[in-house]
């Protein structure tokens, strides 16, 4: 296919109508229709390549017509200073636009965190929780680390007790703001339980979960048992859809557009509606990057996972087998690569993935 470069939002849309790219979206389910209205809205993480600012992402996301814009890393801003964030939170509101703000590790020990850029992760959580606070973010995002700390002697659990003090030293902060610190199950670090364990063990009464349904697939967690042991902890989400399929060593997960993978929307939907009252539908799309074979047909695999549970185990091996090796989508942008190209395919994989929301699964207050 030819390359894509990058072009004016109007002109994307209709080079992808002109393509078919959408059209065979299949109509709005009737349960669908009847559900629960559920905000809509995404993380900026979806569209990295285009390097904008909180002020655009805004703008962005009020084109869009979503409720919700997760600002996921403090880079976004020109600054952190409260009256310039004030004014960030003045433009959101004019557009109509909920915000809630995150960072990335704030666990002192995994190789995620970055020392020399931020200090003490206690004085980084605190960091966020005052930029939260004037933003007027109900949640301040962060994470353990990723799939690499669980490897080693000790495995992910020798972090735990070094992220439940950071969380523990920002209870007073977090209370007083009325955030809540919602820690993401990322990148492959840990499974629901190990994730409801470290917020039991740091104080549910300030810390809860953001719940990624993509992640959870990196760490053989079926959808639906992730949803099950985090939903009364969750504040806000990271979804996408995912590709599930057996090889030879075990299986193969690929993080595809919402509407083209494994997982069966209309019942996760169903119960996150009974268990998540309130809580956003936050699409964090990162379809076709990082394909990740889990092999765990091979022994050497379960070093890693060592306390994993063989009855949750079983829920994930049961949805490897009823998937297919995913393809990706006609009409999504191919060509050499370039930061263009980038763009364009984030931009086609968010834009897709939030029409696929609103029109089939009838999320967002704002669909029209």
């Amino acid at each position: 296919m030819k390359q894509v470069t990058c072009i004016g939002r109007r002109g994307f849309l209709a080079s992808l109508a002109g393509a078919g790219a959408l059209a065979a979206l299949p109509r709005r389910t009737s349960s669908a229709a009847e559900a629960p209205a559920i905000k809509l809205g995404f993380d900026n993480f979806s569209v990295r390549a285009f390097g904008w600012k909180a002020p655009q992402l805004i703008d962005y996301a009020a084109s869009l017509r979503v409720d919700t814009l997760l600002l996921s890393d403090l880079g976004v801003f020109d600054s952190l200073e409260d009256d310039f964030l004030r004014g960030i939170k003045a433009h959101a509101e004019k557009q109509g636009i909920e915000l809630q703000v995150g960072t990335g590790s704030v666990c002192p020990t995994s190789k995620a965190y970055d020392v020399k850029k931020w200090g003490p992760a206690e004085d980084h959580l605190k960091l966020l929780i005052r930029v939260a606070r004037a933003l007027g973010s109900p949640v301040a995002r962060c994470y353990l680390g990723t799939r690499a700390d669980r490897e080693g002697e000790g495995g992910i659990y020798r972090h735990f007790d070094a992220m439940a003090k950071v969380l523990k030293s920002a209870r007073t902060q977090a209370m007083d703001a009325g955030v809540k610190i919602a820690v993401e199950n990322h990148a492959g670090d840990t499974q629901a339980w190990e994730l409801q364990s470290l917020i039991e063990a740091a104080g549910k009464e300030h810390v809860g979960a953001l719940m990624d349904v993509g992640n959870a697939l990196w760490t053989m967690d079926d959808p639906m048992v992730n949803l099950e042991i985090l939903a009364p902890y969750t504040v806000t989400t990271g979804m996408r859809d995912g590709a599930v399929w057996e090889t030879e060593k075990g299986a193969t997960v690929m993080w595809a557009n919402m509407g083209q993978g494994s997982i069966d929307w209309s019942a996760y939907l169903k119960r996150f509606a009974e268990l998540c009252p309130g809580v956003p539908f936050v699409l964090e799309i990162c379809s076709y990057s990082w394909p990740r074979e889990i092999p765990y047909l091979d022994p050497k695999m379960w070093s890693i996972f060592p306390r994993a549970r063989a009855h949750e185990f079983a829920r994930f091996v049961a949805l490897a087998k009823r998937g297919k090796k995913h393809q990706i989508p006609e009409g999504r942008p191919g060509g050499g690569p370039s930061r263009e190209l980038e763009q364009a395919q984030q931009k086609f994989d968010l834009e897709s993935s939030l029409r696929y929301s609103k029109e089939v699964l009838g999320l967002g207050l704002r669909r029209a």
